[in-house]
């Protein structure tokens, strides 16, 4: 298996996204703050959303001199979509998922204009696996389906894809650096198989078969030191991109 790291100018320290996913706000900045330089760019999603307090916090990253992707994974007829993307861009986020057909895609992406936002098309989620696929009605695999959904966001304007690391590999081969490739679902070795993530990779795994960017939650933040677990996650990319 023959590496594929990305090659984009991102610093490594960036490349890891710690998925904030705690009950509050108030949670969320202990836990940033507890973390403090081993965490450059944080995931906030639904949870938080939903708990209030959801642009002060994106402020608050800011301030601390933190990145921020928004996954809210926007899903709406395509003028409703832009619209989110349009206020989305009056807050300090780097990134934001939107889900949909070609016209949401294209919408999201027109509507992100010239700002630093960038728009990533969700392909299949991380916890969906081939037997989930066969009870949606997907006479395709995952990769196929993969594949599909990112040639529509690229063709879209979309910046990139949300991806398991599986993928990455299939990715990069047909579409080469043009997209930013950012990947959820990844576990430690010790960890795989302990929760709702059926399509995962460890660190090295996942960067080697081109990911730009991966996505760690409970590995972090449910271990007995997160900073310490944060910082061994820094030393790998490090390793791979120093």
């Amino acid at each position: 298996m023959s590496d594929q790291l990305s090659t984009k100018p991102i610093p490594p320290r960036e490349r890891l996204i710690l998925a904030l996913d705690v009950p509050s706000a108030e949670e969320a900045l202990a836990l940033v703050d507890r973390l403090g330089d081993a965490v450059h760019f944080y995931k906030i999603g639904l949870e938080l959303f939903m708990a209030g307090g959801y642009f002060e916090l994106l402020a608050a990253l800011a301030e601390r001199g933190k990145r921020v992707f928004a996954d809210l994974k926007f899903f709406d007829v395509p003028e409703t979509v832009a619209a989110a993307v349009r206020r989305l861009r009056e807050h300090p986020a780097d990134f934001v998922t939107v889900h949909g057909n070609q016209r949401i895609l294209e919408a999201a992406a027109a509507a992100r204009e010239d700002s630093a936002l960038k728009v990533l098309g969700v392909t299949v989620l991380t916890s969906l696996d081939r037997g989930d696929l066969d009870d949606l009605g997907f006479a395709v695999s995952v990769e196929e389906l993969v594949l599909s959904r990112a040639r529509r966001a690229l063709a879209a304007g979309c910046d990139g894809v949300i991806s398991s690391g599986l993928e990455a590999r299939a990715l990069r081969a047909e579409l080469g650096e043009r997209l930013l490739i950012v990947t959820p679902g990844i576990r430690p070795v010790e960890n795989r198989g302990v929760d709702d993530q059926k399509r995962v990779m460890t660190p090295a795994e996942a960067f080697s078969a081109g990911a730009d960017y991966i996505v760690v939650g409970r590995p972090i933040r449910g271990a007995a030191d997160p900073r310490a677990a944060a910082l061994g996650f820094q030393e790998t990319i490090a390793e791979l991109f120093g």
